[in-house]
């Protein structure tokens, strides 16, 4: 088995995108209903985006962003635990990657204030990227 401490990191990420959905569904299904939208006839988010209110989409919104830079950071930090380099540094830039993105979940679905948004997704992608370089030095030797 696995003992690496960058694996907490991963499963709490993996847990607020859980949380996340169940936000969005509480959320969601009540203003559909009280919009009168068919489930059926929501099949393209276009639609629910010009019929349901802002703040109801921006938790859909957040949970499909939880799907796609999250996604690298998985890749890298289990490369990472696999290769006995998931402790110390590695799994402090993981916290802090995964602190930044909860605090950009909560202010997307909350305020929804794009620059202050974009400045938490900037300083994220920066942890990201120092984790991949991480990963890469290791995995391909410090010779690239």
């Amino acid at each position: 088995m696995i003992q690496s401490q960058i694996l907490q990191p991963i499963v709490v990420l993996v847990v607020w995108t859980m949380i996340m959905w169940l936000w969005m569904y509480a959320t969601r299904i009540p203003a559909m209903s009280q919009a009168g939208i068919d489930p059926n006839d929501a099949r393209r988010t276009k639609s629910l985006d010009e019929t349901l209110p802002a703040e109801v989409q921006w938790k859909a919104h957040n949970y499909n962003h939880l799907h796609e830079a999250p996604t690298v950071f998985y890749a890298v930090a289990l490369v990472l635990a696999m290769i006995g380099a998931g402790d110390g540094m590695n799994a402090l830039i993981a916290w802090i990657y995964v602190g930044l993105r909860i605090i950009h979940s909560l202010v997307q679905v909350t305020a929804n204030v794009v620059m202050v948004r974009f400045v938490l997704f900037a300083l994220s992608s920066v942890a990201l990227i120092a984790l991949s370089v991480n990963a890469a030095m290791l995995v391909f030797g410090t010779h690239m």
